[in-house]
């Protein structure tokens, strides 16, 4: 990779992602660049013409392959931001993508209004995989404390690191666990993003998505909707008196997972759209 500067290899890369099919090509550069050089914004313009070492023009190569290959960004760089915390990536989580945060957002006034009442506020974050819904809350609250289950023990790893490098662990237990078989006593908030994407779906998704994230936390099953059920199974066993069950959901799930959840007794009381205008999140009481 012929660069000498910065300022060279942000507009060597950006150039060359472009030429790759990469449809944000400038914001990505920026995003590879600055990470994989640790470098602030800003310093990116500062820092232009400060002269790269081969071991850096290396590292800019090499990430480059990877994004023409179709991996994320953020999984080239190993971490992403997720509202006020920084999440290690691993092939065994999903990416915590921004639509998520918009789950934490509806469920922050109400664990707070929690903790108001009784003093503290117990999450379960039902496959949890990088923790970053329940770290989220956690980190939002105090008062929260967390569990987060998992199938996958390198997914309970890397939320286990994520909650030590935030400062959180002392709040927050990774347990292995298929849903509730693995959990006992009752909490105040139960949350999941579970797999929700029909299995003949999931071969068509975009190569970031189908190649990267592991296939287990896409596929919901033939209609997307297995994970529901067994949430909406065990959900009423292991909620608190007031309690809430939160869900994120695919754009045209909020009447079958309202339906899913009626059927155990839970009563919907807030959905929540993405930026796109698409329902996103569900909110669920006893009925």
């Amino acid at each position: 990779m012929a660069t000498a500067t910065v300022a060279d290899a942000l507009a060597d890369v950006r150039r060359r992602l472009a030429e790759g099919g990469v449809a944000d090509a400038a914001r990505e550069a920026r995003l590879l660049v600055g990470g994989l050089l640790k470098l602030e914004p800003a310093a990116l313009i500062s820092g232009g013409a400060r002269a790269l070492d081969t071991s850096e023009q290396e590292l800019l190569a090499s990430a480059v392959f990877r994004r023409l290959n179709r991996e994320p960004v953020y999984r080239i760089l190993g971490s992403r931001p997720f509202f006020d915390l920084v999440l290690t990536l691993s092939p065994d989580t999903l990416e915590p993508r921004p639509d998520t945060e918009i789950l934490v957002e509806r469920l922050i006034p109400r664990a707070q209004k929690i903790v108001a009442d009784r003093g503290a506020c117990r999450v379960l974050d039902l496959g949890t995989g990088t923790g970053a819904i329940c770290l989220a809350l956690v980190q939002a609250v105090p008062g929260v404390v967390g569990t987060g289950t998992d199938i996958s023990p390198g997914a309970l790893e890397t939320a286990r690191a994520n909650a030590r490098l935030n400062g959180l662990a002392d709040r927050f237990e990774a347990v292995e666990s298929d849903w509730f078989a693995g959990i006992d006593g009752t909490y105040d908030i139960i949350v999941s993003n579970p797999p929700y994407i029909p299995s003949v779906v999931v071969e068509g998704l975009d190569d970031e998505v189908r190649r990267f994230d592991p296939r287990r936390a896409l596929d919901g099953g033939n209609d997307g909707l297995d994970a529901y059920r067994a949430i909406a199974g065990g959900a009423a066993g292991h909620l608190a008196t007031a309690g809430f069950v939160g869900f994120e959901i695919g754009f045209d799930q909020k009447e079958p997972v309202t339906v899913l959840m009626g059927e155990q007794g839970f009563r919907l009381i807030e959905a929540a759209q993405d930026l796109g205008g698409n329902d996103r999140a569900l909110i669920f009481v006893r009925a």
